[in-house]
C-alpha cells in the first residue's frame, strides 16, 4: 500500500484532520473488535515493547525535555523517564491477576448462581498530553490503555515540539498505526480527534480545556478522564518543622520551574512563624539554585512567551519579597515568594502554574479551611504540622484531589495511591492498579444455575408468591 492509500496516514492539505482522524478510529476500532489486543500475553508484550522504545530512545527523550524546558538531565529522568520504567515493570508483574475475572459474593436470592466481574477493553482510547511533563504525561496513560487492551491515538503538546517529534518517532517505530498512533499538530487537530466517535478519552491539562474536552466528547456519549489542576494550598501550622517544611516546599514548587500541576499554588502560614518561614524558604532557594538561578544548571525555564507574560502578568512588586526578575527572551522568571497577599490579588484568581509562591497568614485555622472550602476543590493539598488535632481536622475538612502531610508532590509516584482531581480540579484516577481500572469497562455476569429454577418470580402472580418474595427481600 503507498503512503497516500494509507487510511490512517497524518492529515494533509488535501485530507482535513476529521478525516484522517475518523478513519484512524475505524481503523483501530475493528483492530481491538479483532480479538488481537485481547490476551494479556500480547499486553505484556506491548508493554515490554514500550519499555525497549523508551530505553532506546531515552537518549533523546531527554534532550528534547532539555531543549524545550531546559529540564535538567535529574530532574528529566526522575520525574519522566525513569517513573515511566517504574510503571510499566508494576503493572507487568502485576496484570496477570488483575486481568482475571473476579468472582464476587451473590445474594440469596440468586440462589444457586455465581457472579463475575469481567474487565475489557473500550476500544480506541484518546490521550492527550500536556506540556508540562510532556513525556511521562502521555507514557504512563498509555501504560494503562495497553494494560487493558485498547488501542490508542497519542496527541503530544504541541508547546514542547521536540518531545513531540521524540514521541511520534519512537512510537511510530515500535507500533503499528491501527493498535498505537502519534497525531501531532495543534488545535486544528485537538478539535477533529475530540469530536470524533472515540471509545475513550483521558485528558491531561487546564479546567478550560479540559471543558471543551468535555462537551465535545459528550456529542458521541465518550467517558472521558480529566486530570485538571486548580490552586492547590499549603498549610503550615505554628508546630510544624519549618526547616522542613521549607525545603520540601520550595522543592515541590520550584520543580519543573513550577509548571507541576500539583505544586503547591500558595502557602497558608500561621502567622507567629510566617517570617521564620519566609526566611527559611528564601535560604532554601539559594541552597537550591546559588545567587542567581539564572545560571544553575538545575533551574528550567517557562515553556513559551505566552506563559511567560501571563505569568509576569501575576507579579505585584510591592509584595515580592524573593526573586520577581524575569528575562523574556531567555524564558526566564526567577524562583519568587510575594508575602503580605490577600484573597483578593490577582496572583490569587487563578492557578499559577509556574515559579511564583503567594504566601498568605492566617490566626484561625477553621476560618482558613472555610476559605478554602468555599473556593473550588484543589486538585492537591499539603498540610505541615506535628500535631495530629490539627492534621486530622484538615484531612477531615477540605475536599481535593490527593495530597501530603509533612511533605508536597510525592503522593504522585505511588503506584498504590490513585491520583485524580475532584470537582473542577478533574475526574477519574489512575497509577498503578487504577490505571487498568480506568482504562478498562468492567462488565457484570451472572451465572445462572440450570438446575434451580425459581419458579414464583414468573406470572401468574399469585398471593403466594408475593407473600415468598416479601420473606426474601426484606
Amino acid at each position: 500500500m503507498s503512503e497516500t492509500e494509507n487510511p490512517t496516514q497524518a492529515p494533509t492539505d488535501a485530507q482535513p484532520p476529521e478525516r484522517s482522524v475518523a478513519a484512524v478510529v475505524r481503523a483501530q476500532q475493528q483492530y481491538v473488535r479483532s480479538g488481537a489486543t485481547r490476551s494479556v500475553e500480547f499486553r505484556l508484550r506491548q508493554l515490554e515493547r514500550l519499555k525497549t522504545a523508551i530505553a532506546r530512545y531515552e537518549t533523546r527523550i531527554l534532550e528534547a525535555l532539555q531543549r524545550d524546558l531546559r529540564k535538567p538531565e535529574l530532574e528529566g529522568y526522575s520525574t519522566e523517564v525513569g517513573y515511566a520504567y517504574d510503571s510499566i515493570g508494576y503493572v507487568m508483574k502485576r496484570l496477570k491477576q488483575w486481568a482475571k475475572p473476579e468472582r464476587v459474593r451473590t445474594p440469596l436470592t440468586h440462589i444457586g448462581s455465581s457472579s463475575y466481574i469481567y474487565r475489557e477493553p473500550y476500544g480506541s482510547a484518546l490521550i492527550i498530553g500536556p506540556f508540562n511533563y510532556p513525556f511521562l504525561l502521555v507514557i504512563d496513560p498509555l501504560i494503562g490503555a495497553i494494560s487493558a487492551g485498547n488501542a490508542a491515538i497519542v496527541k503530544p503538546s504541541e508547546y514542547t515540539p521536540h518531545v513531540s517529534g521524540v514521541l511520534a518517532e519512537m512510537l511510530g517505530e515500535y507500533f503499528d498505526p491501527e493498535y498505537i498512533r502519534v497525531m501531532e499538530g495543534g488545535q486544528e487537530v485537538t478539535s477533529a480527534l475530540i469530536h470524533a466517535p472515540l471509545d475513550f478519552i483521558f485528558f491531561t491539562g487546564s479546567i478550560q480545556v479540559g471543558k471543551i474536552v468535555m462537551t465535545a466528547a459528550a456529542e458521541h456519549l465518550v467517558p472521558v478522564v480529566l486530570e485538571l489542576g486548580g490552586k492547590s494550598p499549603c498549610i503550615v501550622d505554628r508546630e510544624a518543622d519549618l526547616e522542613l517544611a521549607a525545603r520540601r516546599i520550595v522543592w515541590g514548587k520550584f520543580l519543573n520551574t513550577g509548571q507541576t500541576c500539583v505544586a503547591p499554588d500558595y502557602v497558608l502560614v500561621h502567622e507567629s512563624v510566617k517570617a521564620e518561614l519566609i526566611a527559611r524558604m528564601k535560604t532554601q532557594i539559594t541552597a537550591f539554585y546559588g545567587d542567581d538561578p539564572q545560571q544553575s544548571p538545575d533551574y528550567g525555564r517557562i515553556v513559551n512567551e505566552r506563559h511567560w507574560n501571563r505569568l509576569m502578568g501575576l507579579l505585584d512588586s510591592s509584595k515580592v519579597a524573593v526573586g520577581g526578575t524575569g528575562e523574556r527572551e531567555d524564558l526566564y522568571l526567577a524562583p519568587t515568594i510575594m508575602e503580605n497577599v490577600s484573597w483578593e490579588d490577582q496572583v490569587m484568581q487563578e492557578e499559577i502554574f509556574g515559579p511564583i509562591l503567594p504566601v498568605l497568614d492566617y490566626q484561625d485555622l477553621d476560618a482558613t479551611l472555610r476559605n478554602i472550602g468555599e473556593r473550588p476543590k484543589p486538585l492537591a493539598l499539603y498540610v505541615f504540622t506535628s500535631n495530629s488535632g490539627t492534621e486530622r481536622k484538615v484531612m477531615e475538612s477540605v475536599s481535593f484531589g490527593g495530597g501530603c502531610i509533612n511533605d508536597t508532590v510525592m503522593h504522585l509516584v505511588s503506584p498504590y495511591l490513585p491520583f485524580g482531581g475532584v470537582g473542577s480540579s478533574g475526574m477519574g484516577a489512575y497509577h498503578g492498579r487504577y490505571s487498568f481500572e480506568t482504562f478498562s469497562h468492567r462488565k457484570s455476569v451472572l451465572k445462572k444455575s440450570t438446575r434451580i429454577n425459581l419458579s414464583f418470580i414468573y406470572p401468574p402472580y399469585t398471593a403466594g408468591k408475593l407473600k415468598l418474595i416479601r420473606r426474601f427481600m426484606k
